[in-house]
């Protein structure tokens, strides 16, 4: 048994889990709770955040049209202020509305430049992203929307062009709290090689079903809500570049001690991060 603690103010929580020897499901151990970024430091992780409170908060609108405006504004290539910045800017035109603004209208709109810490700023892809989000406001508008589970979300969503399984995903887990399906990207494959949960051999791209699979299943095994576990890993594979890049050239040098990736973590927006999928 390892045996971790968890420090509120003057009080201790203890957080037991199980050797580093045994599996967490067949063929992956659980590893040293201290070790980053094995099993047992992401449950350790979980649980701390909960016990503390400082769990992530990755909802970005307050509407279903809102969050996926928020999610097909951000994304792949776009940095994380930037996509923010721009969902403002059309929220504040009234594009999430009860009638649909025209795909003309959403392009004039993010051709603005925006104003992001004192510069002015010019949206990329704005006439592709007006095409995606003015096909996504009118399906909003038009259709009721599957909501009794993620999964369900996520494979109505899929029909809108420019939203893909990643996106779909995106989009149901934040706007539902969804369990039942998970962001895949570059961080959370490579947390899953790291922690020998996915098959080497598949990609996001062809295989994302059967990864999203494996990432369920290993969190059920760690006992943490999917949800949770990859709001974290994301965030902690972002914020420890270096130490990720060591890892995987081999050397293992895990230098980024736990304080170091902690204060990046108190240092960023998450509200900004999660923008970045």
């Amino acid at each position: 048994m390892q045996l971790g603690a968890i420090f509120m103010g003057q009080a201790v929580f203890n957080v037991e889990l199980p050797k580093a020897d045994d599996e967490v499901i067949p063929g992956v151990p659980w590893g040293s709770m201290e070790a980053f970024p094995t099993p047992a430091y992401w449950a350790y992780q979980v649980y701390a955040r909960r016990l503390t409170g400082d769990r992530i908060n990755y909802k970005l609108g307050t509407t279903l049209k809102e969050e996926v405006g928020a999610c097909l504004l951000g994304g792949h290539g776009i940095p994380a202020a930037v996509g923010l910045a721009a969902f403002h800017h059309i929220k504040d035109y009234g594009a999430f509305g009860d009638t649909p603004p025209s795909e003309d209208t959403l392009l004039e709109w993010l051709k603005q430049p925006l104003e992001i810490e004192g510069r002015h700023i010019r949206y990329r892809f704005a006439k592709q992203k007006a095409h995606y989000l003015s096909a996504a406001l009118n399906k909003l508008s038009e259709e009721l929307p599957p909501l009794h589970t993620g999964k369900a979300l996520r494979d109505w969503l899929l029909d809108i062009p420019g939203i893909g399984y990643k996106t779909a995903s995106w989009i149901a887990r934040n706007w539902l709290d969804a369990d039942d399906v998970a962001i895949l990207d570059i961080h959370i494959l490579r947390a899953g090689l790291l922690g020998k949960f996915f098959e080497s051999n598949l990609t996001v791209e062809r295989h994302y079903l059967r990864l999203e699979e494996q990432f369920i299943r290993f969190s059920k095994g760690l006992g943490v809500r999917a949800s949770e576990l990859d709001a974290l890993m994301w965030l902690e594979m972002m914020s420890s570049p270096t130490t990720v890049h060591n890892i995987i050239g081999g050397g293992r040098n895990t230098s980024e001690s736990i304080s170091q990736r902690r204060t990046k973590k108190r240092e960023s927006n998450s509200s900004q991060l999660s923008l970045l999928g």
